[in-house]
């Protein structure tokens, strides 16, 4: 009983390893909320109400911890949690100083891009 009890204990631990993240994609999203927070001019729209740039980055942490399990990389933290509502399935937007908007999903992943060319 005991065997068996370790034994899918094991799997299951092996199991949920295996959907985190790699560390260097770990790093990446890390990168992408900070790139957010850092922008102190600009306001993050969540299902029609403006964000600080700090509140933002803290509620996509939280996002991700909640409903992140199966986000292994950062293209897939765009896409299933920076992008858009998992209540209403409006899509996020940041604001910029001067009025103009942009699909969160387009503003990090020009960013990615950025990232990912880097040596």
């Amino acid at each position: 009983m005991f065997r068996r009890c370790f034994v899918l204990a094991s799997l299951t631990t092996l199991a949920f390893a295996a959907l985190a993240a790699p560390p260097v994609e770990q790093t990446r999203i890390e990168r992408l909320i900070r790139f957010v927070e850092t922008h102190k001019d600009m306001k993050f729209i969540r299902n029609g109400s403006e964000y600080s740039c700090e509140d933002a980055g803290q509620f996509l942490r939280g996002k991700l911890k909640a409903m992140g399990d199966d986000v292994t990389t950062a293209r897939t933290f765009i896409e299933r949690i920076a992008s858009k509502s998992s209540m209403s399935g409006q899509p996020y937007q940041v604001k910029f100083s001067d009025g103009k908007t942009m699909l969160a999903a387009n503003f990090l992943g020009e960013e990615l891009n950025r990232i990912e060319r880097q040596p």
